[in-house]
C-alpha cells in the first residue's frame, strides 16, 4: 500500500472496481504523500482531509459498480478557481481569503457524482496568470527543479500530479492555464472544446474562451477523467450530453492520424530554438505510424490581438464590479487587464470577433486535409520562480505579461480541442510539452493520437517524481 501513489489513475480505479483497495486506503495514501513532500512544492496548500475521509468511509460501491464513468472513490485535487462545498476557495485573492462556498460548482459536482473525492485544493495565481503565486497561499514550485516555476494558472494541479500527491486534478484554461503547466511539469492536460465539460455559475455563462479540463500523468488517465466530467449541467448553457461516447474505449481503436502538420511557432510567436527542436523531433515520431508530416500551418494572423481583446472584455465583465470595491486588494497586472477591458471600443470587439470567426473556418478547411496540428506547448522551458512573468523570448521582448504563452492562447481562438503532451527534456533535464490540436468536437480522435504517440515518447512512465532541489 505504500506504493499506491505511484500507480496511474487508471490502475487505481481498476483496483477500486475489483475491490482490491478501498477509497479510504487511497485517501490515506494521498494524505501521507501530501504530508511527506508538499512542504517543498506547495502544490496543494488547502486540505479537505476530514471531508475526504468521511466521504471515503461512507462510500457505497454498489451504486457505482454499474457506472462505467465512475472514478469509484478516487481522491482528486480541485483547482482553487473551482468551488468545493464546505471547503476554503480563495481564487488566489485576499478578497476571498475566508470564502467557503456552500456547494460545489457544476464541474466539481459532476465529478463527485461520478465517484471523485476531492482531497485538497490546488494553488493558483491571483485570478489569472502563468506563474502560480498569490498573497494568500504563497508560491508553488516545480518538482523537477524547485527553483523554477510550475507555470499557471493550473500550476498547483500540475505540480501535484508530477510529484504523486494525487492521481487526477481539475484544470481550466483561458489562454493556456492548463496547457502551460502541463508542459512545465511533464504531465498531460486536455483543453476540450467549449461545452464538453460543464462550468459553474461564477463564469460568464455565454463565454466560450474559458473551458474546464482534466489533468493527469498520462493520456489514459485524462480520458478516464473526461468520461467522469463531461456532460450537460443546467448551470452551463453550452454544455451538452454525449452519453454514447466513452473516451477510454476510444483509446483502443486503431484509427490513427494519416497526415500531421508541424509548426514551431504557428507563424506568430517567438520560440526558444531548443524547445522547437525537441517538439519537432517528437512530432516526427508520427511517421512510426505511417503518417505524413507537413508544414502546412493555418494562417494565425491577428489571433494574438483578437485574443488579447476578447480576454480583456471577459476579465472586465467578470471583475469590473470587484475592481470598484477592492482595487487595493488586486494585483497590478489584473487591474491592468480589467481597465483594458473597460476601455475596449465596439470597433475593437468587432475586429476581434471577425478574426476568431475567420480563423475557425481556416481551421476547418485545414482539417479537410490533415488530422492533427502540432506545435510546442510553451515558447520556453520553466523559468525562475521569483520572476512574476517572462519578459523576453529568444532575444525578443514581450510586450505584455501574458505574451510569453501566446503559443497557447492563439489556439484558444480556434475553439478546437488541444492536448498538452510531454515530449522530451532540455539539456538541463527540464520537461517540454507539445500541443496536439484536433478537429472541433474531435476529443476522442485527439486523445487516441496522443495516447499512441505517448507510448513512443516514454515520458509518462517516469512519473511520479520526488521534488528535486536546484542543481
Amino acid at each position: 500500500m505504500t506504493e499506491l501513489h505511484q500507480k496511474t489513475a487508471t490502475e487505481a480505479v481498476d483496483l477500486l472496481r475489483r475491490g482490491e483497495v478501498t477509497p479510504s486506503e487511497l485517501v490515506s495514501a494521498s494524505i501521507n504523500r501530501i504530508e511527506a513532500v508538499d512542504s517543498v512544492t506547495n502544490a496543494l496548500p488547502t486540505h479537505c482531509f476530514e471531508r475526504a475521509t468521511e466521504q471515503a468511509q461512507r462510500w457505497t460501491s454498489a451504486k457505482h459498480s454499474d457506472n462505467p464513468r465512475s472514478l469509484c472513490g478516487l481522491p482528486i485535487a480541485v483547482k482553487d478557481y473551482n468551488d468545493v462545498g464546505g471547503v476554503l476557495t480563495t481564487y488566489g485573492s485576499p478578497i476571498f481569503a475566508d470564502n467557503v462556498p456552500q456547494k460545489s460548482d457544476a464541474t466539481v459536482a459532476r465529478l463527485e457524482r461520478n465517484g471523485a473525492i476531492p482531497i485538497a485544493k490546488s494553488n493558483v495565481p491571483e485570478w489569472a496568470g502563468g506563474n502560480t503565486f498569490n498573497p494568500v497561499l504563497g508560491t508553488t514550485r516545480n518538482p523537477w527543479n524547485t527553483a523554477l516555476s510550475a507555470g499557471g494558472s493550473s500550476g498547483g494541479s500540475a505540480a501535484a500530479l508530477a510529484s504523486g500527491l494525487v492521481w487526477l486534478a481539475t484544470g481550466n484554461d483561458l489562454g493556456g492555464s492548463l496547457r502551460t503547466p502541463a508542459s512545465f511539469n511533464g504531465i498531460v492536460g486536455l483543453r476540450p472544446g467549449p461545452g464538453r465539460v460543464p462550468r459553474g455559475t461564477r463564469l460568464s455563462a455565454f463565454d466560450t474562451l474559458w473551458v474546464e479540463g482534466p489533468m493527469g500523468r498520462c493520456v489514459s488517465d485524462v480520458a478516464l477523467m473526461l468520461d467522469a466530467g463531461a456532460g450537460h449541467e443546467i448551470d452551463d448553457p453550452f454544455s451538452f450530453d454525449d452519453s454514447e461516447t466513452f473516451f477510454v474505449k476510444e483509446l483502443k481503436r486503431d484509427d490513427l492520424p494519416k497526415r500531421i502538420a508541424f509548426s514551431p511557432d504557428l507563424g506568430v510567436v517567438p520560440m526558444e530554438p531548443e524547445v522547437a527542436r525537441i517538439c519537432e523531433r517528437a512530432a516526427n515520431r508520427f511517421r512510426d505510424f505511417g503518417a505524413e508530416i507537413t508544414n502546412d500551418t493555418p494562417d494565425f494572423t491577428g489571433a494574438l490581438y483578437g485574443f488579447q481583446t476578447l480576454r480583456a472584455v471577459l476579465v472586465a465583465t467578470m471583475m469590473g464590479a470587484v475592481l470598484e470595491e477592492h482595487r487595493n486588494q488586486i494585483a497590478p497586472e489584473i487591474i491592468g487587464n480589467i481597465e483594458r477591458g473597460l476601455q475596449i471600443t465596439p470597433e475593437e470587439v468587432f475586429a476581434a470577433e471577425r478574426i476568431r470567426w475567420q480563423l475557425y473556418h481556416r481551421m476547418t478547411a485545414f482539417f479537410e486535409h490533415h488530422d492533427v496540428l502540432v506545435c510546442p506547448a510553451a515558447s520556453i522551458p520553466p523559468f525562475p520562480v521569483e520572476q512574476r512573468y517572462v519578459e523576453e523570448i529568444n532575444g525578443q521582448p514581450c510586450e505584455t505579461y501574458i505574451d510569453w504563452f501566446a503559443i497557447t492562447f492563439a489556439l484558444t481562438m480556434t475553439s478546437c480541442p488541444v492536448i498538452s503532451l510531454p515530449c522530451g527534456f532540455t539539456s538541463e533535464g527540464l520537461p517540454i510539452g507539445m500541443q496536439l490540436v484536433g478537429r472541433p468536437r474531435g476529443e476522442a480522435a485527439l486523445l487516441r493520437a496522443a495516447h499512441h504517440l505517448e507510448g513512443l515518447l516514454g515520458v509518462a512512465e517516469q512519473l511520479p517524481i520526488d521534488p528535486r532541489p536546484p542543481g
